[in-house]
């Protein structure tokens, strides 16, 4: 049994070390994450939306992608692909405490608006799905360009409900554009749940009416998701146009700071969704394939603690923005 399932990374082309860093990021995505919703409850910062859940498809797909040529544009929730980018724990919490040397916005805008132009990460706008048209613009800029860039761009399921999924994927896929729609489907928008959201059984069913690849993939197995999005890549930067990539997980905590996701969905369905935790599953995974033990865990959690704790220091301690600082980016200056 360990023999079959120890071919699968290596089979995708995947070293011992790099799942091993794949697991490494997804660990810093949910301390970081935790170590926010601890923030947030002790009223250091303002807000939190959450990652729990979807890291697995968030750092699967970031390591299927060519981390020094593509262009990223995370929808809110994304820390595990801007981690996997280049983002640091210290740069996101900067962001939640809303200070001056946030990357993000300098400030400016609540957590989960991400955006680096060195690592580029096209920054997000607050209205849902807007960054999918701005993925297809930079893809037609490459492909003009003749560069071999691919764009990657993320969304929840109820934005594929928004016409910016729609116009922007049609164009995509009308004029063959280097770009990976990428649906993290976590079963609800906010509180309705995707019963209520879509007519058809999976998301990636709406490829068909864009002439274009669909898959639906398991949000919780990180290999499923880069062969996947590995694929789309290849294919996108050939020349055969874009591919959409629906994640199937489940969002293991309310969807924001200010919700109460007790009055729509019961806590034994969040407990039972917790067992398929990725997080769990994936280092289970790693341990039976041999490329990590009890030990060699504790010791990245450790590492990765104190990652976090030092980023969060840094963060309390930084200086906020001056007043006159809100009035810098509105006007033209001199």
């Amino acid at each position: 049994m360990v023999e079959k399932v120890e071919k699968r990374h290596h089979e995708l082309g995947l070293s011992d070390e790099m799942v091993l860093d794949m697991f490494r990021t997804m660990l810093l995505a949910r301390r970081v994450d935790e170590r926010m919703w601890l923030l947030n409850r002790s009223g250091k910062i303002p807000f939190v939306i959450s990652c729990q859940g979807q890291e697995a498809a968030q750092v699967g797909a970031a390591f299927a992608l060519d981390r020094k040529l593509d262009y990223v544009l995370p929808y809110y929730r994304d820390v595990g692909v801007v981690l996997a980018f280049g983002m640091t724990a210290r740069d996101l919490m900067l962001s939640g405490f809303a200070k001056l040397e946030d990357p993000n916005s300098g400030g400016r805008q609540m957590p989960g608006h991400f955006g680096q132009k060195r690592n580029r990460i096209v920054t997000g706008s607050s209205p849902v799905t807007t960054q999918v048209p701005h993925a297809v613009g930079i893809a037609l800029a490459g492909k003009m360009n003749r560069e071999k860039l691919v764009t990657f761009v993320t969304f929840g399921e109820g934005s594929s409900n928004q016409g910016d999924f729609h116009e922007g994927i049609n164009f995509a896929s009308v004029h063959k554009l280097p770009v990976i729609f990428m649906c993290e489907n976590n079963k609800y928008a906010i509180s309705v749940p995707i019963s209520k959201q879509l007519a058809c059984e999976n998301v990636s069913d709406r490829a068909i009416g864009y002439g274009i690849p669909g898959v639906t993939v398991d949000g919780n197995d990180p290999l499923a998701v880069y062969q996947a999005v590995k694929e789309a890549a290849d294919r996108a930067r050939a020349g055969h146009g874009p591919t959409l990539i629906e994640t199937v997980s489940y969002r293991l905590t309310p969807h924001s700071s200010d919700d109460d996701d007790q009055v729509y969905r019961t806590q034994e369905e969040v407990a039972e969704a917790k067992i398929k935790d990725a997080l769990f599953t994936f280092s289970q995974y790693l341990k039976d394939v041999g490329v990590m033990d009890e030990e060699r865990e504790k010791q990245l959690n450790e590492e990765v603690m104190q990652i976090v704790n030092e980023a969060t220091d840094y963060a309390e301690q930084a200086p906020y923005a001056s007043p006159e600082y809100a009035m810098k980016h509105v006007y033209g200056e001199e």
